[in-house]
C-alpha cells in the first residue's frame, strides 16, 4: 500500500442523522431525569465507523455527542445514539496490536493466577474477549477459559487461537444461560467494556449471577476523576455510554448484590481502576483502605458537584482552540503534520475541532484491518506506519497520546530529519 492519497475522496457527503426522541433522558442507572447537558460535542460519527474506500460516495451518519450527569447518582453519560448491535457486532479494534496492553494483560494474568489461586480447576470467563489478547496467557497456564464477545469477526481471531468464545452480548439472561450449563466463574474478567453496556443494571445483574459464590469479578474502566484532570474529552465518544467514578459504580453495583472489595489505580488509557467484586453476601472482611481512600479523593475533588462538570466543558473548549492555533500557526509555516494512530479518541478530538487534511496529511496505524481506510467524519487517510518515514512529515500528531511514550520510542527515527511528536492533551504540547 503507498501513501498515495485516493482521487475523490470528499465527494461523499456527511449526513446529520435524525434525533428521533426530544424526550428528557434518563439516568441509566437511577432513573432519574438528567436534565441538561454540561458538554455537547457537536455531532460526530461513530467513533470505529472506518469508512472503506468504496463508501467514499456515501454519506455518513452524524449523532449528537452530548454529555450529561445524573444529579442523584452522580453517573456521567451520553444517550443511547444508537444500538449495540450497530456498534458492535463488526468491530475494528483488535487489542493485540499494543505491545503495552499485552504486557498489562500478561502481567494481569500473572497476578490473578497467584491471587485467586487459580488452577486446571478453576474457571474463567473474560466479558468483551476481544481477539484473546489475555485469554490466551490463561490458556497457556492450562486454566480453562472462556470469551464473551459480540463482535464476529474479532471473536473468530481469538478462535483461530483456539480460545473457546461465544460470538454474544452479555447480561443477566445469558448468565443464566451459562449457570443453567453448570459454568459459574471463579473468576470474570471485564476490561473496558462495562462503559460500553447501555443496559448498565442488566450487565451487573449478570455479573452477580455468573460467580461462584467464592468468585471475583475484575473490571477495569478508564476513571472520570482522570478523564477531568487530565481534560481528556477526548475519550468521550458514542460507544462509551457511561464515565465511572469510584461513587458511581459503588452506587451501580450494591443494588445488584455486589460489593467492591478493592482496587488498583492503573495508568492505562490515561488512568484507570481497576476494582475488585465479590458477591455481597458472601463477603467475609471490610473493603481495603485504597477504597476508602480514594472515595474521600473522589468527595474532594467534588464529583458530586454539578459546577465541577461546567468548568470541565470550559477547558476542553480552551483545548480544542489551542490545538487549532498550533496547526494554523505550522501550515502558514509550510509545515507538513501526519499523525499517528487510528484511535476511536482520535476520531472524536479531529471531529469536533474540525481537523481534516486541510491539517492533517493522513494518519498511519499498526492495524491491517484500518490500513487502507479513511477515518469517519474527518475522511482522513489511513496508511501503514511506513509511510512517514516515506514523506518525513514535519510534525507527528500521536492521537492514541496515552500510549505516547510506546509511540516516540517506536518511531524515534523521525528526529533523523527534524521531525517532532505532538501531543493534544490535555492540550498542544510539542516535544523537540
Amino acid at each position: 500500500m503507498t501513501c498515495q492519497r485516493t482521487a475523490n475522496q470528499f465527494v461523499g457527503t456527511p449526513q446529520r442523522a435524525p434525533h428521533t426522541s426530544r424526550r428528557t433522558p434518563l439516568c441509566r442507572v437511577c432513573g432519574t431525569p438528567l436534565g441538561d447537558a454540561f458538554l455537547d460535542l457537536g455531532v460526530s460519527p461513530l467513533a470505529n465507523s472506518y469508512v472503506k474506500p468504496g463508501g467514499l460516495r456515501l454519506p455518513e451518519p452524524f449523532y449528537p455527542l452530548r454529555v450529561y450527569v445524573c444529579p442523584e447518582c452522580f453517573l456521567v453519560q451520553l444517550e443511547e445514539a444508537v444500538s449495540p448491535a450497530e456498534i458492535f457486532s463488526d468491530y475494528a479494534y483488535f487489542s493485540s496490536y499494543s505491545d503495552s496492553w499485552l504486557e498489562h494483560s500478561r502481567n494481569y494474568v500473572e497476578m490473578a493466577t497467584e491471587r485467586f489461586d487459580l488452577s486446571g480447576a478453576s474457571q474463567v470467563v473474560e466479558i468483551a474477549s476481544n481477539d484473546g489478547y489475555l485469554l490466551q496467557y490463561f490458556v497457556a497456564r492450562s486454566i480453562p477459559v472462556l470469551g464473551i464477545e459480540p463482535a464476529a469477526n474479532v471473536a473468530e481471531s481469538a478462535m483461530r487461537k483456539g480460545i473457546p468464545t461465544l460470538v454474544k452480548f452479555f447480561g443477566a439472561s445469558l448468565a443464566r444461560e451459562l449457570l443453567a450449563g453448570d459454568l459459574a466463574a471463579d473468576l470474570v474478567v471485564a476490561n473496558n467494556v462495562l462503559a460500553h453496556a447501555p443496559a448498565l443494571n442488566d450487565f451487573v445483574a449478570g455479573l452477580q449471577i455468573l460467580l461462584k459464590p467464592t468468585g471475583v469479578a475484575t473490571l477495569e474502566f478508564p476513571h472520570l476523576l482522570r478523564l477531568l484532570e487530565g481534560n481528556q474529552f477526548d475519550t468521550i465518544y458514542h460507544e462509551h455510554f457511561s464515565y465511572f467514578s469510584l461513587l458511581s459504580v459503588e452506587r451501580a453495583f450494591a443494588p445488584h448484590g455486589l460489593t467492591i472489595m478493592d482496587l488498583d489505580e492503573l495508568p492505562t488509557h490515561g488512568g484507570s481502576l481497576r476494582i475488585y467484586a465479590r458477591r455481597t453476601e458472601f463477603v467475609d472482611g471490610p473493603v481495603s483502605e485504597r477504597v476508602i481512600g480514594l472515595r474521600k479523593r473522589e468527595e474532594e475533588f467534588a464529583l458530586q458537584n454539578i459546577g465541577t462538570y461546567k468548568g470541565f466543558a470550559e477547558r476542553v473548549k480552551e483545548a480544542k482552540r489551542k490545538l487549532l492555533e498550533f496547526l494554523i500557526a505550522a501550515k502558514r509555516q509550510g509545515k507538513s503534520v501526519a499523525a499517528y494512530g487510528a484511535p476511536a479518541k482520535g476520531n472524536t478530538l479531529l471531529n469536533y475541532c474540525g481537523i481534516r487534511t486541510d491539517f492533517l496529511d493522513y494518519t498511519v496505524d499498526r492495524s491491517p484491518e484500518k490500513q487502507g481506510c479513511f477515518l469517519p467524519g474527518v475522511r482522513v487517510p489511513i496508511y501503514p506506519v511506513e509511510c512517514i518515514h516515506e514523506t518525513h512529515p514535519d510534525y507527528v500528531l500521536i492521537l492514541p497520546w496515552n500510549l505516547r511514550e510506546e509511540i516516540m520510542s517506536q518511531m524515534s527515527g523521525i528526529q533523523g530529519w527534524g521531525g517532532r511528536f505532538v501531543v493534544p492533551i490535555p492540550e498542544v504540547r510539542v516535544y523537540e
